[in-house]
């Protein structure tokens, strides 16, 4: 998922160069909530495994 939100910002930044600025909006627009997307399920993994370590030391 993180790979699809950089190659988005690479398209929005190149769109942007030339001068397509709607292209280069959208591009960004769908960078940022992959990216966002990408955040939420990284903290929750982390969650997952640090609360999923602790059972496992529990037993």
């Amino acid at each position: 998922m993180l790979k699809w939100a950089i190659i988005f910002a690479v398209i929005a930044l190149v769109a942007g160069v030339l001068g397509f600025g709607g292209v280069a909006a959208g591009a960004a627009g769908i960078a940022k909530v992959l990216f966002v997307l990408f955040l939420i399920v990284a903290a929750v993994m982390l969650l997952l495994a640090v609360l999923g370590g602790k059972a496992i030391a529990s037993k």
